[in-house]
């Protein structure tokens, strides 16, 4: 934000330090930050003796001597596989459960860290014997199901490099990710679960690999839907005979640190699939340190679940790599939270008593429109910590969860990070940091975060900025997969000063710091509006509006105005409890109002429309461009990656 920005007048005051009684069993301890203050370097050369098991140990901790390309760890060796499952067995706890699945149709089971490792030891062998090694990419296409982990483990075990895509994408986004990495197998699913019905993948692969110019050789279909699907002899495998034919025994081979370990795709990319690279030392440093602190893991007590899909970065880094690494048992779910009834999350979690959950604030809002009754029919008492990822949390949705979730003790961790960081990057640490909400509040300890003006300088609080990490980290992206110049371009041009030896990256994200010292995050500097000169936070404007009892959810986009260049426009979801309380007109009235006395008159939003349902991706991301083209008037574009792609055609129909 520039110094022009408005001061919000939504400053939180409610604070919550850790009881007594988290604070005396705390994972983290104070002397991370002064370690890591102390010499950071050696902070995190620590870290990676402490979490990971090096087959050669490394003597190196950090080469920045090609920035921004950095290595980490460079001359250790070490097999992440290894790392997520021989080494407990070693250690004697091969009997702990590592998995409890649930499919979303009532199908379950839960593997133990020895039956885990037998089925990647036997999946590794399996995927050997189709020419796949060291360097070389597989793409994985899954629903969440054991396999799709037992797949990335078993690649990431062969020293090979693993593209997960999402299993919503297209055939198109398929092909474009196969194309670009030139993947030489794919593994995927004849179909998964979701909202009661199956839907197809394998078919979706098959259209990717139409036009027989791609060089993929073979694909393994795992057996899940039970749907019918085309087969071609040669090329197609079911992963059930492969695997069942295979060796039971593999020895996991150590690989160099800066072996890659898998390039996943951002999405939303527009033209070339934008392939972020990760290696394999210094990201499973990081994951595993930020798991184990940031979420207080007793990995001999607590259950974990993390609710994200393992086609995003929050389930390669915590629902597959983080927690394996630290002999953790989780919880993994195949389908949505509303199916078959919506307390069906609530009721996984009383099932399985899980005692941490990571989530979505798009998820929680979504659980505030249905009211509280229902996780209230639900004995929640095992959970002990709360976490929020994806997008900043609006302070009255963070507070929800905490009193209706968490019975108003459950800490709640709110991390910012990216697919490009790898691992979390900002969070409190629950035994250590007095929380509130709204508020990142703090860069992890070895973690190096500011925020700056457009001209490069730092800006003091309460104003806002743009967030830039200032020195490397372990789990950096490495790159962009066959493209070093656009990872240059597109992350440290803005603020570096290679002639000066200075690196920064951007991270695209508006923050500022406020009164207490703590870290909030604005959202995409993309959803920062200028109107009549000042520059707002779409995020902050929807925070304002959720604080409003009526209000369930929020979305606002900047459109194009005339007379003040860009004007607020929200698009709004009642309470359940509020639909019938008043017309559209009166609350759009009230709203307004509630915006400008919240935050001044210059955010009272032009237009404020109430709909039932707003746009989404699967991954529950808001695709506010889509909206964007609404209040412009514009022909409603691509939808292809919604969950519902119907729900833009309802806005689209109501508005006119």
């Amino acid at each position: 934000m520039s110094t022009n920005s408005i001061d919000s007048l939504l400053h939180e005051d409610r604070h919550f330090p850790p009881s007594a009684d988290f604070a005396a069993n705390s994972v983290a301890s104070a002397s991370l930050y002064t370690d890591a203050k102390a010499d950071r370097l050696a902070f995190w050369a620590d870290r990676a003796r402490e979490y990971v098991h090096w087959h050669k140990p490394f003597t190196e901790v950090l080469d920045w001597s090609n920035a921004p390309f950095a290595k980490w760890f460079a001359d250790g060796e070490l097999n992440v596989a290894y790392n997520c499952l021989d080494r407990h067995v070693e250690a004697g706890i091969g009997d702990r459960v590592a998995i409890h699945w649930e499919g979303e149709n009532g199908d379950a089971v839960s593997l133990t860290y020895a039956q885990l490792t037998a089925e990647v030891k036997r999946a590794a062998n399996a995927i050997a014997a189709l020419g796949i090694g060291k360097g070389d990419r597989v793409a994985i296409y899954m629903p969440v199901v054991p396999e799709a982990v037992i797949a990335m483990l078993a690649v990431a075990r062969l020293g090979a490099v693993h593209s997960v895509v999402f299993g919503g994408f297209s055939a198109e986004s398929l092909r474009s990710r196969i194309d670009d990495a030139e993947a030489k197998l794919v593994i995927t699913a004849d179909g998964g679960w979701r909202k009661g019905k199956v839907f197809p993948l394998k078919s979706a692969v098959d259209a990717a690999l139409a036009n027989g110019t791609s060089t993929v050789s073979s694909v393994l279909v795992v057996k899940r839907g039970g749907n019918d699907v085309e087969w071609v002899d040669g090329r197609d495998l079911w992963w059930h005979d492969a695997v069942e034919a295979a060796e039971p025994e593999h020895v996991a081979q150590a690989f160099e640190a800066e072996n890659p370990l898998f390039i996943l795709y951002t999405s939303g990319t527009t033209g070339k699939p934008k392939g972020i690279l990760h290696t394999s030392g210094g990201y499973l440093t990081q994951v595993a340190f930020t798991h184990k602190n940031v979420f207080d893991l007793h990995p001999e007590t607590d259950v974990f679940w993390c609710t994200a899909d393992v086609g995003w970065i929050t389930g390669h880094s915590y629902v597959v790599y983080g927690p394996l690494a630290n002999g953790a048992t989780q919880l993994l779910y195949e389908g949505t939270p509303d199916t078959p009834h919506p307390g069906r999350w609530w009721e996984l979690i009383e099932k399985y008593k899980v005692s941490i959950f990571y989530t979505a604030p798009t998820a929680i809002r979504s659980f505030m429109k249905l009211g509280r009754q229902i996780p209230q029919g639900f004995d929640l008492s095992s959970l002990r910590l709360l976490g929020s990822v994806g997008e900043p949390i609006n302070p009255e949705a963070w507070i929800w969860y905490r009193e209706v979730i968490g019975a108003n003790v459950a800490p709640i961790v709110d991390t910012w990070w990216q697919t490009e960081t790898g691992a979390i990057m900002i969070s409190a640490l629950p035994g250590l940091t007095t929380l509130k909400p709204g508020a990142a509040q703090t860069p992890i300890p070895g973690i190096r975060i500011d925020i700056l003006g457009e001209d490069g300088t730092r800006v003091d609080p309460p104003q806002g900025g743009l967030l830039v990490v200032s020195e490397p980290w372990p789990s950096m992206l490495r790159g962009i997969w066959g493209d070093p110049d656009r990872y240059v371009d597109t992350y440290w041009s803005k603020f570096s000063k290679p002639e000066e030896g200075v690196y920064k990256y951007f991270a695209g994200d508006g923050a500022h710091v406020d009164t207490d010292g703590d870290i909030v995050l604005l959202g995409r500097v993309d959803d920062v509006m200028n109107v009549s000169g000042h520059r707002l936070s779409t995020q902050e404007i929807e925070s304002a509006l959720v604080s409003h009892h009526m209000v369930a959810e929020a979305a606002v986009v900047g459109a194009a105005d005339e007379q003040t260049g860009q004007a607020v426009v929200a698009f709004v979801i009642l309470k359940a409890n509020q639909t019938d309380a008043q017309t559209a007109d009166e609350a759009s009235t009230m709203l307004r109002s509630h915006v400008a006395s919240a935050i001044g008159a210059i955010a009272r939003p032009r237009q404020i429309f109430i709909v039932a349902e707003l746009p989404k991706t699967r991954s529950g991301k808001i695709m506010r461009r889509l909206l964007q083209d609404v209040a412009e008037g514009r022909p409603i574009g691509d939808t292809t990656t919604l969950a519902d792609a119907s729900v833009m055609q309802i806005i689209g129909d109501k508005l006119k």
